[in-house]
């Protein structure tokens, strides 16, 4: 199996923006702690993260014929980004959102995801746990091919 996480704009700056919304730890830390999670579970993990629309719809559409599944933080294009729901939907790969705060609990244009009804999961205001359970969750549902988006 092999999944790939990809990260939106700004994210490249945690640890340093708003620790007390994104906490501490660094995208470096969340992607090596995933790199070795995946290969306990067995899975191949690759990262990816840019600030840019067109670098993540690019990203994408170039790793879909080498990845099982993708993880997805799309930061602030989650509220944005129509071309990023449409290349979701072009590359027909099973994903999970993740957020690190619970968007739903935060400014009111943060709640809207465009993603969220495509996604096969979504993980929000757990911090950098919620990436590796969405791995977890990920890994599980390839494994038993249960990939239906709709499953309650």
């Amino acid at each position: 199996m092999h999944i790939d996480v990809v990260h939106g704009p700004n994210l490249n700056l945690l640890g340093l923006r708003e620790p007390a919304i994104y906490g501490t730890k660094t995208l470096a830390d969340i992607n090596a702690a995933l790199v070795a999670l995946g290969r306990e579970l067995g899975a191949t993990v690759t990262t990816f993260q840019s600030n840019h629309e067109g670098a993540l719809l690019d990203h994408l559409a170039e790793r879909a014929g080498d990845v099982d599944a993708f993880i997805l933080n799309p930061a602030g294009y989650t509220h944005t980004s129509v071309a990023l729901r449409d290349a979701l939907l072009a590359v027909r790969k099973p994903f999970v959102e993740v957020h690190l705060s619970n968007t739903d609990a935060r400014e009111p244009f943060r709640r809207t995801s465009l993603v969220a009804d495509i996604a096969l999961g979504r993980i929000q205001g757990l911090g950098p746990v919620g990436y590796e359970l969405a791995l977890r969750g990920l890994i599980s549902r390839l494994q038993t091919g249960d990939l239906n988006k709709d499953k309650g």
